[in-house]
């Protein structure tokens, strides 16, 4: 179970599986069917560490600093080691280069932490460019703020200004993170995936479970909320439910190589796959019995022929 990968370049270890917190801390939730609360989510951050996960992946906005708050509250009050990772939104109000630094000091006292591991701006938003941005993360490093940095949501040409921005200052990009899962395989067709191995550069997977479609909850003849298919950026019929064409094949798949794998589940195989990328997926957490089984797609891997298949029919959808 204690399977581990490198961030990028860095000297910073990590579970192979990480753990997403954007609803931790939530007022509203998305469709679900049930609210989660604070000792859910509790359980959920146990459950992980138990099952052999130590990182996990917060933001300043994710429930207007809640998130924040919940898992620092966990990690201290615990005693769990964890390597916690931070974002910064690049708001366009946000002009001046200072404003990250003053960020990311409010996300550590959010925290109760000295430093974070992990420290990356949110999205390459305007006005500001990608060069400054990179500059600001390196003045977070030689504050002491960071231990690493990063990126999220960039595409390969503004992933590699950001990384020569950073080598001009002595800093390693350490990571970008993006949403890549089977239904979703953009990293892989316009290249991104590529330039994170030529870099050195962790491709961190959020959405890896694609908002469940790849659990086996949902399919043609059971379609997600319709909320739930907007928050996923899929296109919902007013008329017609909405799945991905070719799911079922896909789903069927999943649940054929898990049986294979000793009885492993449709989530477990889809977030190996990912492993199998080289990607470090972050799938959400929101009790016990999901981190738990997030943990079960870990100390096992995928066979170079079952990663093929995968592609295949995942490729059609």
């Amino acid at each position: 179970m204690n399977e581990r990968i490198r961030l990028g370049r860095t000297d910073i270890e990590v579970s192979a599986v990480g753990i997403g917190t954007w609803q931790w801390g939530q007022r509203f939730y998305w469709g679900y069917g049930r609210e989660y609360g604070e000792a859910d989510v509790r359980a959920a951050f146990q459950a992980a560490v138990d099952g052999g996960i130590d990182f996990f992946d917060t933001a300043e906005v994710y429930g207007d600093g809640e998130s924040e708050r919940l898992l620092g509250r966990f990690v201290r009050e615990s005693g769990a080691r964890a390597v916690v990772a931070t974002k910064f939104m690049p708001f366009p109000w946000r002009l001046r280069r200072g404003n990250l630094v003053r960020a990311l000091r409010r996300s550590l006292g959010r925290l109760e932490m000295e430093r974070v591991d992990l420290y990356m701006v949110h999205m390459p938003w305007p006005p500001r460019s990608v060069e400054t941005w990179a500059g600001t993360l390196a003045d977070a490093v030689e504050a002491g703020l960071a231990r690493a940095v990063g990126v999220s949501n960039y595409n390969a040409a503004r992933m590699r200004r950001a990384y020569d921005a950073l080598e001009r200052r002595g800093v390693r990009l350490a990571s970008n993170q993006v949403e890549f899962n089977l239904l979703s395989r953009k990293p892989e067709r316009e290249g991104l995936l590529d330039a994170c191995r030529e870099l050195g550069v962790t491709l961190i997977a959020y959405c890896p479970l694609a908002q469940g479609m790849l659990t086996g909850k949902y399919s043609a003849a059971n379609p997600p909320p319709r909320l739930r298919r907007l928050i996923a950026h899929t296109r919902p019929s007013r008329s017609e439910p909405y799945v991905p064409d070719n799911l079922d094949s896909v789903l069927g798949l999943l649940r054929e190589v898990g049986e294979a794998h000793g009885g492993k589940t449709q989530a477990q195989v889809a977030l190996n796959w990912l492993m199998c990328k080289g990607a470090l997926p972050i799938p959400g957490a929101k009790s016990a019995s999901h981190a738990g089984s997030h943990a079960g797609a870990l100390g096992w891997r995928l066979s170079d022929e079952e990663v093929a298949l995968l592609d295949e029919t995942s490729a059609r959808v």
